[in-house]
């Protein structure tokens, strides 16, 4: 992702901050017109305040906001500091498979009276699709990882590629 400290820490942070940011942004999904005590639960939800989820949901946002800034803008620089734009193929996933599972988390701890279809729905193709996520981006990575030790890649568009080679690295 670059020798740049704070780039990583901004990936790190964004998709940390984006479960819980739709997590206490969502609010508690139980069944409006009962009680908590008449409901029935799946998992039980966190005994947290709503006040606070709320403030955590923010709180989470603007941190997934500043992240995603801090790494937009560092995509745009010019130059060897530049942040390199193929590692959003990672990033994006693994934000999507977040925002998932926030998501995900409220419906099956929402109390309802009866079956939580929710839930169930969740389980059944959430679950796939955010391991196809994390699947995807763990391969991807590895292979820009692996990627960025081969060396820079031949320069695109009307440039053409005829005759370009790689500038050797010291201690290959």
């Amino acid at each position: 992702m670059g020798k740049h400290p704070i780039r990583p820490l901004a990936a790190v942070t964004l998709i940390v901050s984006v479960p819980v940011a739709v997590w206490g942004l969502l609010g508690r999904q139980d069944a409006a017109g009962f009680r908590p005590s008449e409901l029935d639960y799946l998992v039980r939800p966190f005994d947290i305040p709503a006040g606070v989820e709320t403030g955590l949901g923010v709180a989470a946002a603007v941190l997934a906001v500043a992240a995603a800034t801090v790494l937009g803008l560092a995509s745009r620089r010019p130059g060897p500091e530049r942040f390199d734009g193929r590692w959003w193929q990672v990033l994006g996933p693994l934000v999507a498979a977040g925002a998932l599972a926030g998501a995900g988390w409220r419906v099956v701890t929402a109390g309802g009276i009866g079956a939580n279809i929710g839930a169930g729905l969740v389980i059944l193709f959430g679950g796939p699709l955010v391991a196809a996520l994390l699947a995807w981006s763990a391969g991807r990575g590895l292979w820009l990882a692996r990627a960025g030790r081969r060396g820079p890649r031949p320069p695109r568009g009307g440039t053409g590629g005829a005759g370009w080679r790689p500038v050797p690295r010291e201690g290959v």
